[in-house]
């Protein structure tokens, strides 16, 4: 295979168990890049694959592709912000409450002794804060969105 510090394409998707396919998307999209071609194939330094794993592990914790290329200088050397991943935990506990507030609401509502689950004060509660939180997002997610001022 030449050099040992180098990989191509083919064996580093063997290696990570990334398709070429997203290799060649992360290449596009900044995330990692080839080194040099051998004929069309493109060929790695070794160090891609430990720089695939930490990508894999921050698209497992949630962040964009986006935030993840500002994880890496050009060089593909890790440059991790901890303000970042703090901002990051705090979201995945503010999503974990929410998550469990949901869960609990479920099975009060498969449990509940109503006749009626609708008629439930605490169904009734669940619906409202849901309504609320709904709204807030679609909210959120419009102001994001650019779209034509009237």
């Amino acid at each position: 295979m030449g050099d040992q510090q180098e990989i191509d394409i083919r064996e580093l998707s063997q290696r990570t168990g990334l398709p070429s396919s997203t290799l060649r998307y992360y290449e596009e999209k900044g995330l990692i890049k080839s080194i040099r071609r051998r004929g069309l194939t493109r060929v790695f330094s070794i160090s891609a694959v430990e720089q695939l794993s930490l990508i894999s592990l921050a698209r497992y914790a949630g962040f964009s592709l986006e935030e993840i290329a500002t994880m890496f200088t050009y060089s593909g050397k890790a440059n991790i912000d901890r303000e970042q991943l703090i901002e990051k935990a705090d979201e995945l506990d503010k999503n974990i409450r929410r998550l469990k507030a949901m869960r609990d609401g479920l099975r009060h509502v498969a449990n509940c002794p109503e006749d009626n689950q609708l008629e439930c004060p605490n169904f009734q509660n669940l619906i409202k804060k849901a309504m609320k939180l709904q709204y807030k997002e679609d909210r959120k997610v419009k102001s994001l969105k650019p779209g034509k001022r009237h």
